[in-house]
């Protein structure tokens, strides 16, 4: 679908016009996200709409940074581990998982900018304020109907501000996440691989 063009608000002549992307009928697709000038960065696609995120927490900035490290140390080869890289859903759904788990040979370019649902293992998910509703319902959902085997939610909780970590397999059957686990100061498993990683070392980062 053709986008169409970037609309100027009215603004005072002292101040910069505000330029918002308006939105076709019927809504954006992948197709857009990936062509329309100027989107900032990390710009999601949910529902043929396009989702701005807000400036991160330094608590979902370390704690992507130690997942995606602690996963590194144990991924087998036949996988990759990527954060923050668009997940194509279908033509209406572009979401962008914190980190991903992946089959290496998704990874065609280096310049590539997406990947599709079907060669995804693991989306995982730090919960932020301004998206708990995606990242705790509308994310997991349309990532369970896509097929994607296992999920993860991160939560920070107390004062101490640590991770705490909701692990979740799809059922073939209802098509849906089931949590197999909550973890909180060591994030141990043997499925989808062997995974240990130390959730209390955020406290060095």
């Amino acid at each position: 679908m053709t986008a169409e063009p970037i609309s100027e608000a009215a603004a005072p002549d002292d101040e910069p016009s505000a330029r918002w992307p308006v939105p076709p009928a019927g809504g954006w697709t992948v197709d857009d996200l990936f062509t329309l000038p100027g989107l900032p960065p990390h710009t999601e696609l949910i529902d043929g709409s396009l989702v701005f995120v807000s400036p991160q927490r330094d608590f979902h900035s370390i704690v992507i940074d130690l997942l995606v490290s602690g996963l590194r140390r144990t991924v087998p080869t036949r996988f990759k581990v990527r954060r923050e890289m668009t997940v194509v859903i279908d033509r209406k759904n572009g979401p962008e998982p914190d980190v991903s788990v992946l089959r290496s040979e998704a990874v065609a370019s280096r310049s590539q900018t997406s990947f599709r649902a079907a060669d995804v293992l693991l989306a995982v998910e730090v919960v932020s304020p301004d998206s708990e509703s995606r990242d705790r319902d509308t994310k997991p959902r349309k990532y369970a109907a896509a097929g994607i085997d296992h999920f993860w939610l991160v939560e920070m909780v107390g004062e101490d501000e640590r991770p705490v970590v909701y692990v979740y397999e799809r059922d073939p059957v209802t098509k849906s996440y089931a949590v197999t686990g909550i973890h909180h100061d060591r994030l141990k498993l043997s499925v989808p691989f062997d995974i240990d990683i130390d959730l209390t070392e955020i406290d060095s980062l």
